[in-house]
């Protein structure tokens, strides 16, 4: 990784821990989800804390704290972590989010143990594997960094092999049993993608914090995206951003690296909850508003087509009182229908310009079509199962089949007024 190092614009400690951030992002973006979109974010919780007395014993087993050596014990207590939380699941009445409990607090309490026993002992090269439980992205070396960049390759190379397997057992885990997909084995595999995502993630952020990892990005990149072969690239997109992010911000602050980047993150995924076209908390309220708006003035405008059929021209206060709307909501509407050039005025009487008289008119007719396709809608042959817009039922099924509902309308009012007489 020494010729992306060297590409960098920062000092070598300050590039070590890019890239390693940057790996740990799109690894964890890219594995992490699996786990969300299983709904078994916790799982990857799970993992990382199950991770923990896999370092120790990896460091009571050889004496010496090489990297590598614990990261190889960290990934086999994982994966023990991993085997006891399906088995568990599939051999007991315990439910999933028991069994994820069992596995946490169980190996997460023997890490402890051991940590303390080496701690106490006289080993001086014991010094430093408390940083497994926060991380300590600064400690990062660059043959750290070629391990990460293996395990990523590696892994995102395998889901891309496996893609179409994964992504039946993922969303129909019953279709893909019938084709003949081993929906237990690749449930596994999913599961042992994230003992090498927590692998990764362990010198950077720590086992504590290493879910937010998984599920961050995630989160943040389901908020643009529905297709799962554009949701991976996307959100390990995104956590290479955040990781990238955190870690030049605790370097300049120079604060703690992990929770940097954490911090980073939650921040990312509150922006796009809030602000992810088409779905964000602000950008539906905006259409919220405006469907109301729209709703309103429609409402307004044929009841004031209704008002002057009934007799001659109202006021506002009459057509609110005719209309049963607040005065005050009337009055908005009528100031939006008049800047639309809709109104026309007599004095303090308003009624409808010719573009408003149009305006009306369609709206009746969107509004009969509406009630004639709940009404004659089955009777349509169309060539899918259509969920047409209520806004815009002629643009969502077709003139000609518009045309058809229309008809069928008619001729069921004629055969319903032929059975009155």
């Amino acid at each position: 990784m020494g010729w992306l190092i060297d590409l960098l614009p920062l000092n070598y400690s300050d590039a070590v821990v890019a890239v390693g951030a940057a790996l740990l992002g799109i690894t964890a973006g890219a594995l992490g989800v699996f786990a969300v979109l299983r709904q078994r974010s916790l799982v990857g919780d799970a993992l990382a804390h199950a991770a923990l007395p896999g370092v120790c014993i990896a460091f009571l087993a050889t004496g010496a704290k090489d990297a590598t050596t614990l990261l190889v014990g960290a990934a086999c207590a994982g994966l023990v972590g991993a085997l006891l939380m399906v088995g568990i699941e599939r051999t007991s009445r315990i439910r999933p989010d028991a069994a994820i409990g069992v596995v946490l607090s169980s190996f997460f309490s023997l890490g402890i143990v051991l940590l303390t026993y080496i701690a106490a002992s006289d080993d001086a090269n014991q010094a430093g594997l408390d940083k497994y439980l926060f991380g300590q992205a600064a400690g990062l070396l660059e043959r750290d960094l070629n391990v990460m960049a293996i395990l990523a390759v590696v892994s995102l190379a395998v889901v891309a092999v496996t893609f179409r397997a994964l992504k039946t057992t993922l969303f129909d885990p019953a279709f893909a049993g019938a084709v003949g997909l081993p929906v237990r084995l690749l449930e596994v595999f999913m599961t042992m993608l994230l003992v090498v995502a927590v692998v990764i993630g362990l010198r950077t952020v720590g086992a504590i914090l290493m879910v937010a990892m998984l599920v961050v990005p995630t989160v943040a990149a389901r908020q643009l995206c529905d297709r799962l072969s554009i949701l991976l690239p996307v959100a390990a997109g995104i956590g290479a951003a955040v990781g990238v992010t955190g870690a030049l911000v605790a370097g300049s602050a120079e604060v703690p690296t992990g929770p940097v980047i954490v911090l980073v993150g939650v921040a990312v995924v509150i922006v796009a909850v809030l602000l992810a076209p088409g779905r964000g908390v602000l950008w539906r309220g905006r259409k919220l508003a405006r469907d109301r708006r729209r709703t309103l003035i429609e409402g307004v405008l044929v009841d004031l087509e209704t008002s002057i059929h009934a007799g001659p021209p109202p006021t506002p206060q009459e057509l609110a009182l005719a209309s049963g709307r607040p005065r005050r909501a009337v009055q908005r509407a009528l100031t939006a229908l008049d800047r639309a050039g809709m109104l026309a005025h007599d004095g303090d009487r308003v009624h409808l310009s010719e573009a408003g008289a149009s305006a009306a008119h369609a709206v009746l007719e969107r509004r009969d079509l509406w009630s004639a396709w709940l009404e004659h809608g089955w009777q349509l042959a169309l060539p899918d199962a259509r969920e047409p817009d209520p806004s815009d039922l002629r643009g969502s099924l077709g003139d000609a089949y518009a045309d058809e509902l229309q008809r069928l309308a008619a001729a069921g009012a004629g055969g319903a007024a032929g059975g009155a007489r």
